[in-house]
């Protein structure tokens, strides 16, 4: 199947717009979310094999999820599990609803297995996710794996209101959802790096935890998503925040502001448009920050590894460097909806290879 998506189906859609497509394939899905018959037809054909993990008091039905900025709009939150995931991460979503930056904002430099986006949050705002997903709930589609949210920056609100924008999203989508990514690492929403500033970040977490622990609803695990951009001085100074500020994990990385050398013209052409680049070129800078992270915490916050993975070998890859879950976008495009299960199934003969019985056992071995 993955054969066929790549010489046949992909090379017709990328005759599209990117975000044109994303957005009449989100469309489609959204539609089939309702029909039993086409989750069962899609589960047929792309169910993942089960390779369990239990994280953050959730239980993972295989370590492979679905990325932030895939469905923004939680559109077709009951499809993931059925094209294999073994979680879903939604948004990024803010407080304030808002379009996003202009358009044209995502690129794709085929030759290199990268695109670029400056997408810039567009979200119908937390209070209509927190509708749609109280909607899939009442009809009974709520996926049977953990369902994360993205909490990005209004771009309205000024950075020293950060922290009150972050937390009114929190507290309108906190009795939806499993698990919250806080992002503030985002290349797309002005100065919103700034916010990994310690001092920025620990004001930001410090109110989410507040609310958290409020028992108006269940405490929710709260990861903080991180730029690949950062030095490892800078990351340290967010691991410090860990223990006091109770952080779930880590996700680590973001899309980069960082371009690449290219023997393609097309996607040299392509890089010099601004915004978040992902795919093949991340793929060992974000392995690379998995890695410190893990070395500094000796293993003792889970991080989730996103960046450039398209195979079994790159979510391997990134799982021995310290990873206990991994994610996928850019690979999705490009490698199409087989993706999901093909990594898995890649990474349970591995473990059969290494006579290792459960992933948590590959789990920072190359570090």
């Amino acid at each position: 199947m993955s054969w066929l998506y790549r010489r046949v189906i992909r090379p017709v859609l990328f005759t599209q717009d990117s975000e044109s497509i994303h957005n009449h394939t989100l469309a489609a899905l959204s539609r089939a979310s309702r029909h039993d018959a086409i989750r069962r037809i899609a589960a047929d054909f792309y169910a993942a094999p089960e390779l369990p993990v239990n994280l953050f008091g959730l239980h993972f039905p295989n370590p492979v999820g679905l990325a932030a900025g895939m469905d923004k709009h939680a559109a077709a939150v009951p499809m993931w599990k059925p094209f294999g995931f073994g979680f879903s991460e939604l948004g990024g979503v803010t407080w304030h609803a808002q379009p996003g930056n202009e358009t044209p904002r995502m690129f794709r430099a085929v030759a290199d297995g990268a695109l670029i986006n400056r997408m810039g949050f567009n979200n119908p705002g937390a209070e209509a996710m927190a509708a749609r997903l109280a909607e899939w709930k009442r009809l009974a589609l709520w996926p049977a794996h953990p369902v994360g949210v993205n909490l990005g920056k209004s771009k309205i609100t000024p950075l020293e209101k950060a922290s009150e924008d972050y937390s009114n999203s929190f507290r309108a989508l906190r009795p939806h959802a499993d698990f919250f990514v806080l992002n503030v690492s985002s290349p797309n929403t002005p100065n919103l790096r700034q916010l990994q500033d310690k001092t920025a970040l620990d004001e930001i977490l410090g109110e989410i935890q507040h609310i958290n622990s409020d028992g108006a609803a269940p405490a929710r695990p709260i990861l903080v998503k991180v730029a690949p951009d950062l030095s490892f001085d800078a990351l340290d100074d967010i691991l410090d925040l860990a223990g006091p500020r109770n952080l779930a994990g880590i996700v680590a990385t973001n899309t980069t502001i960082a371009r690449p050398e290219s023997a393609s013209e097309t996607s040299r052409r392509i890089y010099a448009e601004t915004g978040g680049l992902s795919g093949a070129p991340l793929r060992a800078r974000s392995t690379e920050v998995i890695r410190h992270i893990h070395r500094q915490t000796k293993g003792s916050l889970p991080i989730i590894g996103v960046g450039g993975i398209f195979t079994a070998a790159d979510a391997w890859e990134k799982i021995t460097a310290g990873a206990s879950l991994v994610q996928i976008y850019t690979g999705l495009v490009y490698e199409g909806p087989s993706i999901a299960k093909d990594i898995v199934t890649g990474l349970q003969q591995k473990l059969a290879e290494r006579g290792l019985r459960d992933l948590r056992q590959a789990v920072g071995t190359a570090t």
